[in-house]
């Protein structure tokens, strides 16, 4: 199969949010189920009209998307039946081609995430105890190092 990247399109928000929920629900075990939905209802409301990157299939099917903003990736979500493919990383090589001083934050308690950043390069420059909508979830700050 053959990954393209490429920017998302207005007609795909549904598809997006599919994509977002299915990975939080693999990987966000630590919100608490009203977190979880206050989230949700946040997301909701800018994602699908959001300036996005996506990786698609050979069919032009969304399988993953990476939000970046001035240099810092706010997003990367990847369809849960295709983690562990490379999909995540390639995007991510995508970003730091166009930003190459990249940073995000992850979930300190995302470890599958903070490992997967940790192998791309990235390394942690701070911590936060409180996500950034003053939730409990403290945020792991990360950049780009090669």
């Amino acid at each position: 199969m053959m990954i393209m990247i490429r920017p998302s399109r207005p007609d795909e928000g549904a598809r997006i949010l599919e994509i977002w929920r299915g990975a939080v629900d693999a990987t966000h075990d630590f919100l608490m189920p009203e977190d979880r939905r206050a989230i949700d209802e946040m997301v909701c409301g800018f994602l699908p009209h959001a300036p996005l990157w996506l990786a698609v299939d050979d069919n032009d099917y969304p399988l993953a998307f990476m939000l970046i903003d001035d240099g810092h990736m706010e997003a990367l979500f990847v369809d849960p039946d295709r983690r562990g493919t490379g999909i995540g990383a390639s995007l991510v090589r995508h970003g730091l081609a166009r930003h190459p001083g990249m940073t995000t934050d992850v979930n300190e308690q995302n470890d599958q995430a903070v490992r997967f950043y940790e192998k791309m390069g990235f390394r942690p420059t701070g911590r936060s105890p409180m996500d950034g909508q003053g939730r409990p979830y403290p945020l792991i700050h990360l950049a780009y190092s090669g």
